[in-house]
């Protein structure tokens, strides 16, 4: 072909491709029951998590996971995390990309294959589809034929158990947010007080509607910017489903491959039957090489692999391998894994540093908190016998699920008097400040010295808060500052 034709051929091609509707066929094989697996799994946690009961005591939620607003708190089974924790959620999300990151150097998309919601969802809409209307031909030659009663009831018949699936995902979702058996409840007898609740179980159910049911692969396609991101991420190390062009060229009918043997002339493996392309999820031709729509999911590996089990040839013509390996099988080498490299290594690290920080300072957290703002205006007021006095607000937190008691010092300045507003000192000339159970208290403390100071501009100051009973106690810096 000339350059002028090159060139006239790429001008008639369209700049956008026109959307086509994916058809996939079932296939059956090791990815695939993977996949099954992890739908089954990840789904069952979700739907029936928030049904899962853990004791923390009398006056404490028995939700194992809940995510109470109302409160301010999350609890995970027996962690419990407060508003002044939000670190942990910060270091959650870290750990999250993280681990993304190293999945990805390890194995490309396998996230978007296997683990993403929109792919699990989508999948599930998909088995409902199929077992509604049929396979992939039953579905095509349904659409192409007229609407005839029979077809009428089966598109309703899917649309209805495409909504109640996703009523049911709006449903279990705000289920985290308040009791779940008492939530159930007072959704099912419309009892007042859960309007909000009503509220985000239909946003829920109109986005899972339309993201499973109506985008699917156009979301991963046109939406999702981990496809974009993933690619400036990997390497020629990484495992991608590749079709191993080495062996699979030059493709031809299965006759035509044994004609082409019997005379000794080159012939392939792949025998080009498509099987691959109609059991993609977002109908890709993974023979192509790598693209923004393959998701990594490994269902062309089993169509494939059936394929080849058929016509008694090796299987594997498509497979998880790296792009160093296609170099290296085309220059006649042996192919080469490396799992652990740099990147991987340092991923890792990353992940298991973070995530041992993070547990042993779980593990070791207290079960008080206190925090201590000083005033802002003004900084200082000055006494009438030259002394100057402080304020402070004083936050106190009891994680206990019983009334504490909290006496509170301030050290480090000789002479200096604490006062706490609304609260007398004890007999013994103590200031208790009382907490109830998992609560928290805001005191306004005082700090004044007598006569003129021998020094000027600020000095530090402990605030020490220590319980009666235990003696457990903790400290907090701040400073004192003169007129």
């Amino acid at each position: 072909m000339s350059s002028a034709d090159a060139q006239h051929q790429l001008l008639d091609e369209p700049f956008v491709e026109a959307a086509h509707k994916v058809y996939n066929k079932k296939v059956d094989g090791q990815f695939r029951r993977i996949k099954w697996g992890i739908q089954f799994a990840t789904l069952a946690i979700y739907y029936f998590l928030p049904f899962v009961r853990w004791h923390r005591g009398p006056d404490a939620p028995s939700q194992a996971v809940l995510v109470d607003f109302p409160h301010r708190r999350f609890y995970f089974f027996f962690i419990e995390i407060w508003p002044q924790e939000v670190y942990y959620v910060t270091g959650l999300l870290i750990l999250a990309a993280l681990i993304l990151f190293l999945m990805n150097a390890v194995a490309g998309r396998i996230w978007c294959g296997y683990m993403c919601p929109q792919t699990v969802w989508t999948d599930f809409y998909m088995t409902a589809e199929r077992w509604i209307e049929g396979d992939a031909r039953d579905r095509m030659k349904l659409d192409e034929g007229p609407w005839t009663a029979g077809k009428i009831r089966k598109k309703l018949a899917k649309h209805f158990v495409w909504i109640l699936i996703a009523w049911w995902t709006g449903g279990a979702w705000v289920l985290y947010f308040g009791d779940a058996p008492t939530l159930v409840y007072d959704l099912a007898t419309f009892q007042p007080g859960v309007g909000q609740a009503y509220l985000w179980i239909g946003i829920l159910t109109f986005t899972t509607y339309v993201f499973a049911g109506v985008m699917r692969e156009k979301l991963c396609l046109h939406a999702c910017p981990w496809p974009r991101i993933q690619a400036a991420l990997t390497d020629e190390y990484a495992l991608n489903v590749t079709y191993r062009r080495d062996r699979g060229e030059p493709r031809m009918s299965l006759k035509q491959a044994t004609a082409a043997r019997a005379a000794n002339l080159p012939s392939g493996d792949c025998v080009d039957c498509g099987q691959c392309v109609a059991v993609c999820p977002t109908g890709v031709d993974i023979r192509k090489g790598a693209q923004l729509g393959c998701i990594q999911c490994g269902l062309c590996i089993d169509a494939c692999d059936g394929v080849m089990e058929k016509i008694h040839r090796p299987t594997r013509l498509i497979a998880y391998d790296t792009e160093m390996n296609l170099k290296r099988r085309a220059c006649g080498e042996e192919p080469i894994y490396k799992t652990f490299r740099v990147r991987t290594v340092f991923y890792a690290a990353l992940i298991l540093a973070i995530g041992g920080f993070m547990s042993i300072t779980l593990a070791t957290r207290g079960d008080m908190y206190m925090n201590v703002l000083h005033d802002r205006n003004p900084l200082t007021v000055r006494l009438k016998d030259g002394g100057a006095r402080n304020g402070y607000t004083i936050r106190f937190a009891n994680k206990k699920p019983e009334t504490r008691r909290f006496v509170i010092d301030a050290s480090g300045l000789a002479g200096a008097q604490t006062e706490v507003v609304g609260v007398a000192p004890d007999s013994k000339g103590k200031v208790v400040i009382e907490v109830g159970p998992d609560q928290t208290r805001e005191a306004r403390v005082l700090l004044s010295t007598r006569g003129a100071a021998s020094s000027k501009g600020q000095a530090p100051v402990l605030f020490t808060a220590t319980d009666a009973e235990t003696g457990a106690s903790v400290v907090v810096k701040d400073v004192f500052i003169w007129p």
